[in-house]
Formats: C-alpha cells, structure tokens, sequence
C-alpha cells in the first residue's frame, strides 16, 4: 500500500533513499529529503506491506508529467514485483499523469518493461 510521507517516517525514507547511488553522501541525503519536505512539486511516497519496505519520489514538471525522481526497495524484498506495484500506485493516483524517468531511475524502468520510453529527465 502506498502511503504519503510525513516527517515522523524520516529516518526509514533516509534509509530507504540512502540505496540510489546518487544519495550516498549524507550532506546530499538530507538535501534531498529537504526537497522533498518543502518544494511542491515534489512528492515522497512510502510502500507498506507489514513494515514499510520501498520509496518512490515524483517531481511534477508541468501539468502532463511526472518524474519518477527515486524508487527504491530494500534489499531483502527485492524481486518480488515492489517496485511495479508501487509505480502501478502512482499510476493510479496520478492517472492524468504521464510518468516518466530520470537518468537513474530509466534503467529500472526499463527492467520493468514500462512502456512510455520516449522521455528521460
């Protein structure tokens, strides 16, 4: 189930995010969750099954687009469809949206066989 961050869930999400090789320092980490704290384009989302187990972060660039910005899944539940189920989630609470990746988040897309290829951020 797909569940909005909120600030008491601060220390999973920083681990959860702390898995994109683009947020191993912890300087840029926590950049990154001020980002998604304040600015309003950008939207932070939790996955729970029992414990909350995977992120996914959108930004929204302009009234027809979402930007898959971060996904991911902890380790030990990986390969067990996670990270389908959570952007089928945004896909469902966006459905006017077209989603679309970034530079690091193409290639999983891609794994996933997702199917607007067209436009990397």
């Amino acid at each position: 189930m797909l569940i909005k961050y909120k600030k008491s869930y601060e220390k999973i999400a920083m681990g959860l995010l702390s898995f994109m090789p683009t947020e191993k320092d912890i300087k840029k980490l926590q950049q990154t969750m001020k980002s998604y704290e304040n600015e309003e384009n950008m939207h932070l989302f939790l996955w729970k099954d029992e414990d909350i187990i995977g992120l996914i972060g959108v930004k929204s660039s302009d009234g027809q687009h979402l930007t898959i910005q971060h996904i991911s899944v902890n380790p030990s539940f990986r390969h067990q469809g996670v990270g389908k189920r959570m952007i089928q989630a945004i896909k469902e609470l966006y459905p006017d949206k077209e989603l679309k990746p970034n530079e690091y988040t193409a290639p999983f897309m891609d794994h996933c066989d997702w199917e607007h290829r067209e436009g990397i951020e």
